[in-house]
């Protein structure tokens, strides 16, 4: 079995964790920061996928 890269493991805990606050903050009504939420979620998946791109 292959080694755990630890840095792309938080990478996705990270924007795991943004959509999680995105369905708090929307339990809250507050849009304003389910938004935000929403956002940062996709620019830390971007990049993932960015530093997976240059890895390969």
């Amino acid at each position: 079995m292959n080694k755990i890269d630890w840095k792309r493991m938080f990478v996705a805990f990270l924007a795991i964790l943004c959509f999680v606050f995105v369905g708090f903050a929307l339990g809250l009504r507050n849009f304003w920061l389910a938004g935000f939420f929403l956002l940062l979620g996709f620019a830390i998946m971007g990049f993932g996928i960015a530093g997976k791109r240059k890895r390969s």
